[in-house]
């Protein structure tokens, strides 16, 4: 088919984004591409000082070629802390009727092991169970919301790290070994665990009860993109030379994050199916523009999926109304 490009969204006017880690990256410029199709973006961020200077840097091209037509709100959410998650949660129930589009973008990469405010490994508690939270606190706005062509999205950020993550129920948070790598792969196994059993919980809803839920969980990853993911994992390390080597392999081997971001843009607003997993067309999955592709074996184990599902809900406290 031929390549698709942001520029091939639909017009989002009177709809409301939310993304996760909006202030950098490809959060940043899935916001710029939302906005600019007119949508209000509501950005989702640790800092809300980075998150209004990005926002600042979007507005002040509105009226040129890279101009915004939607709104930017900035909002803390802090993904490793479920209060935080709740208190973001709870103001946008307060401030908007429905959500059309949920990114759960942001995440962390291979860093020294630490744990996040409610004592889980960190990898673990940001880029799955903060977004897991996120989630579920949302789901009402979601199953309200008209979404893109009748239909609201769930998207959710993985990686082509996912190959390597194993799940190990009996030591999810890394309290007997830690791999800082492993730990990465696996948390970004558990973002398609959940993913595609949120979709398998909607249908079996919409068959068995007649819910009529209009939601669609589509799971994506960019391929090797250029951004400051890399940086922070160097700078964790503490090893110069990985510094270097990050900004190496980013110059030879990263593409733009205009264009790593494709992929959740197609997920927000394309047509899909629910359950579909969207990934770069070029070599190894790792450049190019989106294209439907599959992820590995371990992601599909319905088994692991409703273990992980479970052990999400009572770690978070957060339970689904599907």
């Amino acid at each position: 088919m031929a390549e698709w490009t942001a520029e091939d969204m639909p017009r989002l006017d009177g709809k409301t984004v939310v993304v996760t880690g909006a202030n950098s990256g490809l959060g940043y410029e899935g916001t710029r591409a939302f906005a600019a199709k007119g949508a209000t973006v509501v950005m989702a961020c640790r800092s809300v000082e980075r998150a209004e200077t990005a926002a600042g840097e979007i507005r002040a091209d509105a009226g040129g070629d890279g101009g915004i037509d939607g709104a930017l709100d900035v909002r803390e959410c802090d993904l490793a802390s479920l209060d935080s998650v709740a208190a973001f949660a709870e103001s946008v129930s307060d401030d908007y009727d429905a959500i059309d589009v949920l990114c759960n973008n942001a995440g962390v990469m291979a860093i020294p092991r630490s744990e996040t405010e409610d004592g889980f490994e960190t990898q673990l508690g940001v880029n799955h169970l903060g977004h897991f939270s996120l989630t579920g606190r949302l789901f009402s706005l979601l199953k309200g919301a008209e979404g893109v062509d009748g239909v609201a999205r769930v998207v959710t950020q993985s990686s082509g790290a996912h190959e390597s993550g194993e799940m190990d129920f009996s030591d999810l948070n890394w309290e007997e070994s830690y791999g800082k790598w492993k730990a990465y792969g696996r948390s970004k196994l558990a973002n398609l665990l959940f993913a595609y059993e949120l979709q398998r919980r909607i249908d079996a809803a919409n068959r068995e009860a007649d819910a009529d839920i209009d939601i669609r969980s589509v799971a994506c990853h960019p391929g090797y993109a250029d951004t400051n993911l890399q940086f922070r994992t160097a700078a964790e390390s503490g090893n110069p030379l990985m510094k270097v080597g990050m900004r190496l392999a980013n110059a030879v081997l990263g593409q733009d994050a205009a264009i790593g971001v494709e992929p959740m843009l197609y997920a927000a607003t394309a047509d899909v199916d629910g359950g579909a997993y969207i990934e770069p067309d070029g070599l190894l999955n790792m450049r190019g523009h989106p294209t439907v592709g599959r992820s590995n074996d371990a992601s599909y184990d319905r088994d692991d999926a409703r273990k992980l599902w479970e052990y999400s809900t009572e770690a978070t406290g957060v339970s689904f109304r599907i």
